[in-house]
């Protein structure tokens, strides 16, 4: 049996890169995707005009932070009618919406609540994923490993997990802990997580965080106090 897949992209300032993200989930075999929601993260650009030309439903998140965007559009889900299954992918390009096929599968076979996609495990384009992203990423699914018990190899934003499972994780980061608090949340709650290799290729335009060194430095420092802060939780 089919289940509801909705697709949430959160999205700053991402008109040259979205529509080709748009392009692509529009070319999925349906009904593989329900409906595709934008969240407009306070965009300057034409980035909420060209996500409804895309086919795209589009929400305003005008507090930045990519949290904030994903909880807006969740509040759109809960209240227009939740899926079954929510899946995450970035604006820019930088995954590959085609391989959601893959992200999905242990959850419509009934094998896990959370898959990650991992960068790490897949086939990275040369440049795409940043030393500072590499490093971030390792130290803490290390730190997540030695606290948690549980080891996964990525934060990568491209994941896909139940609709009731999500809602148990009561999440609430509103910027760069996002993807951190999810995982962290998902092993103390029990969740079955996941992870399968996706490719990732560079970013069209440049990165709001590995970008500068102030953003490396202030999602570096949020993604490690999000992974301690849980411990006692």
């Amino acid at each position: 049996m089919s289940k509801a897949i909705d697709v949430v992209i959160p999205a700053l300032n991402e008109e040259a890169s979205l529509p080709l993200v748009l392009a692509v989930l529009a070319d999925l075999p349906r009904p593989l995707v329900r409906r595709v929601v934008v969240a407009d993260n306070g965009s300057v650009d034409a980035t909420a005009r060209v996500a409804r030309e895309g086919g795209a439903e589009v929400v305003a998140a005008p507090r930045r932070g990519y949290g904030s965007a994903c909880l807006a559009a969740l509040d759109h889900l809960r209240r227009s009618g939740p899926p079954e299954v929510v899946v995450f992918v970035d604006a820019d390009y930088s995954d590959h919406p085609d391989e959601l096929s893959a992200l999905v599968a242990p959850i419509l076979a009934g094998e896990a609540d959370l898959v990650i996609g991992s960068r790490v495990l897949g086939r990275r384009e040369r440049g795409a994923l940043l030393p500072q992203a590499r490093a971030g990423n390792l130290v803490a699914c290390q730190l997540i490993r030695l606290f948690y018990g549980h080891r996964f190899t990525d934060l990568g934003p491209f994941r896909a997990i139940r609709w009731e499972a999500l809602e148990r994780l009561g999440m609430a980061d509103p910027d760069f802990g996002w993807t951190a608090e999810m995982q962290v949340k998902a092993v103390r709650r029990g969740l079955r997580c996941a992870e399968v290799p996706v490719s990732y290729r560079r970013r069209v335009g440049v990165s709001k965080i590995t970008g500068t060194v102030s953003g490396t430095l202030r999602a570096g420092y949020k993604i490690l106090w999000t992974v301690a802060r849980h411990i006692s939780s």
